[in-house]
């Protein structure tokens, strides 16, 4: 899968053994999907997943990695991608805006992505076979890249890794799980919160002023096809500067996500939040309780890139320090049930709105 900032890699067996430890749980909303990881594995367990993401890419991935099912693509998808993989490099909109205006790919990786793009855009291929080969170019140019992860910006010298040709590989695609089929959705959080039923709920919003559109920009220009107007240094989307989000926003992000808990249609809920972001642990704490009990875990987890890097200036020299390098992923599991959880005690505690946890 795509690199991504707050991926749930690391807690990803953590949240599956969440999941299954929850009481009569066959089915699971996951309300703010991002890259699928969690909805990919929660389907791999069998579980029926509703995936939603408000943005184009990571629809795209949830309708790949979540509702797409293998015994359904594997050998059109896999001849499709045999053949996309011959066609020669013709360079375009990709190539002049991150290859030439910007340095996100090399000019000849750029080059295969227009002329890959334009051909997906001429089949008439079905919704979830398009986001199978979609999501496999997405993937081949993010292992060609030349970033820290993000699109904010680029190396000033070339990743290693960017030298190399750009390689279509199928998705690592999934049987359909005992449950039911799986579904992917593009909607407003708020909207799919309305929308969607099951009889859990996985949410990981976004924690702070980041917003996702801007950190992966290329990705919705890549699956939308739009020749957007682009600004800037890094050739970002003008809708970067337009579609705001109330999660990004410390004055509106407690009082949206309380709208979302009390418009979700499910018996129980896990929440995945950052000691760092906007809603504080007692504030989450106080909104969660309102759906039953409250049990937390924590767990130390890397903090963004640019954390990682240091702190430098125009020039390039390191001209401070970083005051720390981990920060605490919070796991809220929230049931009405809680004698009935099958998870070791030592693995999660209880939580009250006056308490907060651990961050030393």
């Amino acid at each position: 899968m795509i690199k991504y900032l707050g991926s749930k890699r690391v807690l990803v067996p953590t949240l599956v053994t969440l999941f299954e430890s929850l009481p009569n749980v066959g089915s699971v909303i996951d309300l703010f999907s991002g890259t699928s990881r969690v909805g990919h594995a929660l389907k791999r367990s069998g579980f029926q997943v509703f995936a939603n993401d408000h943005n184009a890419y990571a629809a795209t991935l949830a309708q790949c990695y979540v509702q797409s099912d293998l015994d359904d693509h594997l050998i059109e998808a896999q001849a499709l991608l045999d053949e996309l993989s011959q066609i020669p490099g013709q360079p375009g909109f990709f190539t002049e805006s991150f290859c030439v205006k910007s340095r996100f790919f090399q000019p000849h990786n750029g080059a295969r992505v227009d002329a890959i793009r334009n051909e997906i855009q001429r089949l008439n291929l079905t919704p979830e076979l398009k986001s199978i080969v979609l999501v496999s170019l997405m993937e081949a140019a993010d292992r060609v890249d030349s970033t820290t992860g993000v699109q904010m910006a680029y190396l000033k010298k070339w990743a290693a890794r960017s030298h190399k040709n750009l390689e279509l590989r199928l998705p690592d695609l999934i049987t359909r799980p005992q449950n039911g089929k799986c579904q992917a959705h593009q909607l407003d959080a708020l909207d799919a919160a309305d929308t969607l039923q099951a009889d859990a709920a996985y949410l990981d919003p976004p924690y702070n002023q980041h917003k996702y559109l801007g950190n992966y920009h290329i990705w919705e220009t890549l699956v939308l096809w739009d020749e957007p107007e682009l600004y800037g240094i890094a050739c970002k989307r003008t809708d970067c500067r337009t579609r705001k989000s109330p999660y990004n926003s410390k004055k509106h992000a407690l009082h949206t996500f309380q709208s979302v808990i009390d418009r979700l249609n499910v018996r129980h809920l896990i929440v995945s939040f950052n000691n760092e972001g906007y809603i504080s642990p007692s504030e989450m704490t106080s909104m969660l309780q309102s759906r039953g009990e409250v049990l937390m875990i924590e767990r130390d987890f890397k903090r963004y890139v640019g954390a990682q890097i240091g702190i430098h200036n125009q020039a390039g020299k390191r001209v401070g320090k970083v005051s720390h390098l981990t920060n605490k992923e919070l796991i809220y599991v929230v049931t009405q049930s809680p004698d009935q959880i099958d998870i070791p005690a030592h693995m999660l505690r209880p939580c009250s709105s006056s308490s907060t946890p651990t961050t030393k």
